[in-house]
């Protein structure tokens, strides 16, 4: 990324500068110039021409891995990748180069060999924990590529040109006013900067129109714009303040980064000033990033007592002495031995940040992590893929507290040297459907309530189609799943519920389906069949057993009673016959024993709490044989006696008793749909209103 050699791996030279590349003699004395001044593009040239006279290998060697320093202070991965390759092949001795060249491999996404250049670099200097992370980042990354997290990522045409353009911050609380650093020409520095070849950089301005069209960007008015390089601005919510990066360079080619102010007069910016904590020309302060209230100021600096190259530092304004404190650094939880730079703080305290040195996809990375108590935070995540890329992903601002906003990347498909980016997180998009049918018959059972009730307190309810089709998903602005809930999904019949096979209507039933979008990632479409009772003649349910001439209840048989139990729960207003048969043999004791089967039945539920005037005992003994029917309703054959015999010819005597069994059934039948139970609460008409008009 270009301009970050101005604010923010410009510092890292700084580190490289004090480890003698000043002194090394046997270079061009104007390319060690440029180098120093960080004039890396004038630097390439002025090393390949050094190349051109150097006469020892050793010295060849420098001079080729001091132009792969340079194309990667430019952020000319492919280039960089070319010259340490020279480089490790000229037998350059310190293993940086190895480091260098695996990174160089990674930010172009060549994660294998990338993979191959960090053990070769392990190996190298098996004590340098970088070797170690880098592998182990490349593998991540790889995953995380694989892997994708929901995020949509997409190029902003519209405003960006073919020099860098990055660093964007919201100018308004409608969000449709964009700042952002520009190299384009128009700007007010419109000379060539020699660190990286390009324009100097201005604030640039868009806005969007109604139709979502941004304008075409135009250099910022007011006195904010310099010959110098200025850019990353920061604006407080209310849009009358805005801290802005000023790259200064002397008579002597020597750059200062500084933070700078500037106020809002009228709907102009007013002339700036620099801060007072930025008193130290040697000191790098750059990227600002103000909080929403205006209290404190976020920013990246190589100053003394950081953790490593660049580190994330805060500043809070005390309004007292109307000035900025000294700053404090975020601390190992946040900063890292390497360069952890472009905080931006979210509304909601998160603290957004780019780093290279938290395992990473490749160059810069974007982090999150989260407030813990006052001026803390911790839990550092990696923003993973699609957020981030092999190349440098940095400079993320959000639209409030909306999951969209904007980045700053050259990955693949920049159309600068830096570009950006627009992403936003589609909404989880979960569904809920299935088919209702008739148990018996198979048909489908259209106009069934469909109750969905979520953990989130939320209950809504759909009904079934023509087709017994019903679904529960996105419509318009209603969102009836949500993520992170669980779910119970229960049917209602209400009179109107009929089918051509079942004239008499269905069941209610308690059975429920539940489930849940918890730890779930991705849209997924849940299915859930429910099946309805028929009422009909003989309503079956499991089988009561007796003992034999018995008509006590066995322990088993309360079971089959309790799911007629539930039964009449679901569905209060039945009255049932409950019905006892036999099969053909001892008549005259069969009529008797079917009665008081049928009773002791009725007793059991009597028992459990089901009014007894819901339910008529009746024993029919053999008198009702069993009707088999097909799948249309249509009588196949009814057991009788004389069918029984007939078809039992030859069979053993278990298939016998087993078609004898058939007929000794109990079964329900509905005889009415309208009880009303006297000694339930009566409802208050005006307790109803007065509920209906606080719900409304």
């Amino acid at each position: 990324m270009r301009i970050l050699t101005k604010i923010t791996t410009a510092m890292a030279v700084a580190l490289l500068l004090s480890t003698g590349v000043k002194a090394q003699k046997n270079y061009s004395t104007e390319a060690a110039k440029a180098f120093a001044s960080m004039e890396y593009f004038n630097s390439i040239e002025l090393y390949k021409k050094a190349y051109e006279k150097a006469k020892k290998k050793e010295e060849k060697a420098k001079i080729i891995f001091m132009t792969a320093e340079c194309y990667r202070l430019i952020g000319d991965n492919k280039q960089a990748e070319q010259w340490y390759t020279k480089a490790v092949k000229a037998n350059y001795p310190d293993a940086v180069a190895i480091l260098h060249l695996a990174e160089a491999k990674k930010a172009q996404e060549k994660y294998n060999e990338a993979l191959i250049e960090y053990k070769n670099f392990q190996k190298a200097s098996p004590s340098d924990q970088k070797g170690k992370d880098g592998a182990k980042s490349c593998e991540l990354a790889q995953q995380w590529k694989d892997k994708p997290t929901r995020y949509k990522v997409e190029n902003m045409v519209q405003i960006n040109s073919k020099d860098p353009d990055f660093a964007p911050a919201y100018a308004d609380k409608k969000f449709n006013k964009l700042y952002f650093t520009s190299m384009r020409p128009g700007g007010t520095g419109s000379s060539e900067d020699p660190t990286i070849g390009e324009n100097y950089s201005d604030i640039f301005q868009t806005s969007m129109d109604k139709n979502a069209k941004w304008s075409t960007p135009v250099s910022l008015d007011g006195l904010v714009n310099t010959k110098d390089n200025e850019g990353t601005p920061s604006l407080t919510k209310k849009g009358d303040m805005m801290f802005f990066t000023k790259c200064l360079t002397d008579s002597k080619k020597i750059t200062y980064n500084q933070i700078w102010v500037s106020t809002k007069k009228g709907t102009t910016w007013g002339e700036a000033e620099k801060l007072s904590f930025c008193d130290n020309d040697s000191i790098k302060y750059a990227a600002p990033s103000i909080s929403a209230d205006g209290t404190t100021l976020f920013f990246c600096s190589n100053m003394p007592g950081g953790q490593g190259g660049n580190d994330i530092w805060m500043s809070k304004y005390d309004k007292k002495n109307k000035k900025w404190a000294t700053p404090t650094n975020l601390g190992p939880n946040i900063n890292t031995p390497g360069n952890d730079v472009w905080p931006y703080i979210h509304e909601d305290g998160t603290l957004y940040f780019s780093s290279d040195g938290h395992l990473g996809m490749g160059g810069l990375d974007i982090f999150k992590a989260e407030k813990k108590g006052e001026d803390q935070w911790a839990n550092v995540t990696n923003m993973k893929y699609p957020i981030n890329s092999a190349a440098d992903d940095f400079g993320i601002i959000f639209e409030g507290k909306k999951e969209r906003g904007y980045l700053s990347s050259n990955r693949e498909g920049t159309k600068g040297k830096d570009d950006i980016w627009y992403f936003v997180l589609p909404p989880l998009l979960f569904t809920i459907e299935g088919v209702v049918t008739d148990c018996k018959f198979k048909e489908t059972v259209p106009n069934v309530t469909i109750k969905l009730v979520g953990s989130d307190g939320s209950s809504v309810e759909a009904k079934t189609d023509a087709a017994g089709y019903y679904k529960f998903a996105e419509n318009g602005q209603d969102r009836f799943i949500n993520p992170g809930t669980s779910y119970i999904i229960s049917t209602s019949v209400g009179s109107d519920v009929k089918t051509q096979l079942a004239p008499l209507g269905f069941l209610n039933s308690s059975d429920k389906a539940k489930e849940t979008t918890v730890g779930v990632e991705e849209a997924k479409t849940f299915k859930h069949d429910f099946c309805l009772v028929p009422i009909e003649r003989e309503i079956r349910f499991p089988d009561v057993l007796f003992d034999l001439a018995k008509y006590d209840l066995r322990p088993e048989s309360k079971d089959s009673l309790d799911f007629l139990y539930q039964t009449l729960v679901d569905n209060p207003t039945l009255v049932i016959e409950l019905s006892a048969h036999t099969d053909y043999r001892d008549p005259k004791k069969n009529q008797e024993l079917s009665e008081n089967r049928a009773k002791a039945c009725v007793d059991y539920l009597v028992s459990k709490g089901i009014p007894i005037e819901r339910m008529v005992p009746k024993g029919y003994a053999a008198s009702r044989p069993l009707e088999v029917k097909d799948s249309t309703g249509k009588v196949l054959y009814t057991l009788t006696q004389k069918y029984i015999d007939n078809i039992s010819k030859g069979k053993s005597k278990e298939e016998y008793e087993a078609l004898m069994q058939k007929n000794r059934r109990t079964v329900f039948s509905v005889l009415r749909k309208d009880y009303v139970n006297p000694n339930a609460p009566k409802e208050d008409p005006k307790k109803d209103a007065k509920k209906e008009d606080d719900d409304e």
